[in-house]
């Protein structure tokens, strides 16, 4: 099991602000092609990724008990 936080939009799109999960020992990757699968209208692609609030790439494993948080770009002006 691992908890997912989002973000932002992302909140709004899914309709919470955290979901766990029944996936351990997959890539980040993994874990975005699973979002996007279950929520169609997310893309997570070019998202900023965290594992346990340190940043992580595609390629990094998430375990079971991990917090993953999906962090939106942010813009200013």
């Amino acid at each position: 099991m691992i908890n997912i936080l989002l973000f932002a939009h992302l909140q709004e799109v899914v309709g919470a602000s955290q979901l766990s999960v029944d996936l351990s020992n997959v890539t980040v990757a993994q874990v975005k092609e699973w979002m996007e699968q279950h929520y169609p209208q997310l893309t997570l692609q070019q998202m900023m990724t965290a594992i346990n609030e340190e940043f992580a790439t595609d390629t990094t494993i998430v375990k079971s008990g991990d917090t993953i948080a999906f962090i939106p770009p942010i813009s200013g002006g």
